[in-house]
């Protein structure tokens, strides 16, 4: 007579408080009622959340004279923020299902305060300007996300249908006050203010079959993906240039795979064609050199076998990275008078080669990952024009080409009530860099990381961790990491009821120690970067009564599309 567990009404209530420079207090709220084959999900969370972004900032720039901007940079922040999930879930029986999902999320307030950046300017080692700026940066935003879904059984069949729409915009209000004075000259003072917003409208449909097949499995399907992508970008002043600009953008795909064991050895092969279409349009009008075609055909390959007690896996992967929305954007944005940051319609996707190799071992585990990289995309810092050179835009550019080695190595013995875990990994890449002078480096020092985490199982429900970390110099894209950045972490648990209630510490970064001082190159310009590192304390109060594993099986459609957005 005992009801299976799930059945009826459920939840498992979060709430969680953290002091770092301000209080952040949030609360997420996730119920379900199941009845039978009937199950009604959802999720109601809130959150007000402060912070800070404290810097120093170093720009020189090789010009005919050499020219350095020394920046320090005091940010404060915060936002609220709102979001909402309902989905509806019907289990006819263990061969078909259906569903719906709707997301909601608003946040009506967020916004970055810079008061003050204090800035000074030296031509040839000898101070040129000081400058001041305050802004007032604010970033109201709203979405809307419906996701459908089928998943059935029929005889050998499986089938798994997607559709998917995203409806989102996003406001971003800039205020700029801005006094300087040259040497030898009378003060002066000037506004920059602007204004941007970017919409999004997504639609998309996926179906993914498969079916035994030869002792095998196979499974084949499709994706399209219909984007619109909207930017607008005003700034009255006119010291930049207004934007109106659209990307409407048409993908589909086609994959097809096949799995099947032969012995003790597990293959699988497939292959994946993409065919997009990307239109730009500028006040209405297509600009031919921004709107392309691609055609992209990407195998994969992998092997799995056991080698006595360890297990062996290789692979071969071929993908794309295709630039985000905001990377591709016309409008730049104002910093001070030395300083833009922008984006760059003509940017080219990535397109990237993966191979990589797993072993295994009880509690032993090796990962080497080998990647190339055509067409890099990397941040670097440029002339805004060649009638102002010693304007710096900070832009996004395809350089060149790159190769990656990643080795990882994971250690997780237990020792009764304690669980280690120790993982090494190293990242070594190839990457040639513009250096001043029009000179070009190969940035190939390895950037090692290592943490040490500690799970103890304690006496009276309670669990202690303690997590230590460590980056070390290096090299990674076009920046160089010039300390050593680290910290300890601490959480002490403690259960109630049988797990039902819990209640967690955790103090993050305990001796102010992670932030990482990282210098970027890039041509004639070169961007150093000290941020300032504070600990935090969190307090984590759970409560579940009834809870219930989501039946939902809807996986979304267009997901790498939504990604860019």
């Amino acid at each position: 007579t005992k009801k299976p567990q799930g059945e009826g009404f459920g939840f498992n209530n979060r709430f969680l408080t953290r002091y770092q420079y301000g209080w952040t207090v949030l609360d997420q709220f996730n119920f379900n009622y199941r009845k039978g084959g009937f199950d009604l999900s959802g999720m109601l969370y809130g959150s007000k959340l402060s912070g800070e972004d404290n810097k120093t900032l170093t720009t020189e720039t090789f010009l005919d004279n050499t020219w350095r901007q020394e920046s320090l940079i005091s940010t404060t922040g915060g936002s609220r923020h709102v979001s909402t999930m309902l989905s509806l879930n019907y289990q006819f029986n263990e061969n078909h299902s259906i569903g719906v999902r709707y997301d909601f999320d608003r946040t009506p307030k967020d916004w970055w305060d810079i008061n003050p950046m204090y800035s000074h300017v030296f031509r040839n080692d000898e101070l040129y300007e000081e400058n001041t700026s305050r802004n007032r940066q604010r970033n109201p935003s709203t979405s809307h996300t419906l996701n459908v879904y089928y998943n059935g059984q029929a005889g050998d069949w499986n089938i798994d249908f997607n559709a998917d729409g995203l409806w989102a915009y996003s406001k971003t209000f800039q205020d700029t006050w801005e006094h300087y004075t040259t040497v030898g000259e009378a003060p002066q003072e000037q506004n920059v203010t602007s204004y941007n917003k970017d919409e999004n409208t997504l639609y998309a449909a996926k179906l993914i079959v498969s079916r035994p097949l030869w002792e095998g499995n196979l499974s084949f399907g499709g994706e399209y993906t219909y984007t619109d992508h909207t930017n607008t970008y005003i700034n009255d002043q006119g010291i930049l240039d207004n934007d109106y600009s659209n990307i409407e953008e048409n993908a589909g795909s086609a994959f097809l795979e096949y799995a099947r064991s032969f012995g003790k050895l597990q293959a699988t092969a497939g292959v994946r064609y993409e065919h997009i279409t990307s239109d730009y349009y500028e006040n209405d009008v297509r600009v031919d050199e921004q709107s392309r075609t691609y055609d992209n055909v990407f195998p994969t390959l992998s092997l799995s076998l056991p080698v006595g007690k360890a297990q062996l896996s290789l692979s071969y992967t071929g993908s794309i990275n295709r630039p985000s929305y905001y990377l591709l954007r016309s409008n730049i944005t104002y910093a001070n008078r030395y300083t833009y940051e922008g984006g760059n319609p003509l940017l080219r996707p990535s397109l990237i080669h993966r191979l990589s190799a797993d072993i295994s071992w009880k509690w032993i585990y090796f990962n080497a990952r080998y990647t190339r990289i055509k067409d890099f995309i990397i941040q670097q810092a440029g002339a805004y024009s060649e009638d102002n050179p010693s304007i710096s835009l900070i832009t996004y550019l395809n350089k060149g080409d790159a190769d990656k080695l990643y080795l990882t190595l994971s250690l997780s013995p237990t020792f009764g009530p304690w669980s280690p875990q120790l993982t090494l990994m190293m990242l070594q890449q190839w990457y040639l860099v513009d250096m001043p002078g029009g000179t070009q480096k190969n940035f190939n020092t390895p950037m090692g990381n290592f943490s040490w985490r500690n799970n103890i199982r304690l006496p009276w429900g309670l669990t202690l961790d303690v997590d230590a970390s460590l980056t070390t110099r290096g090299d990674q894209e076009n920046y160089h990491l010039d300390n050593l950045p680290w910290s300890v972490d601490v959480g002490l648990r403690k259960a109630f009821l049988n797990d039902r209630l819990s209640l967690q510490l955790q103090g993050r970064d305990l001796f102010n120690s992670a932030g990482s001082d990282a210098t970027l190159y890039g041509g004639d310009r070169l961007i150093r970067v000290n941020p300032q590192s504070r600990r935090s304390i969190t307090l984590t109060l759970r409560y579940k009564f009834n809870p219930a594993k989501s039946k939902y099986k809807g996986t979304g459609a267009g997901q790498e599309q939504r990604s860019r957005m």
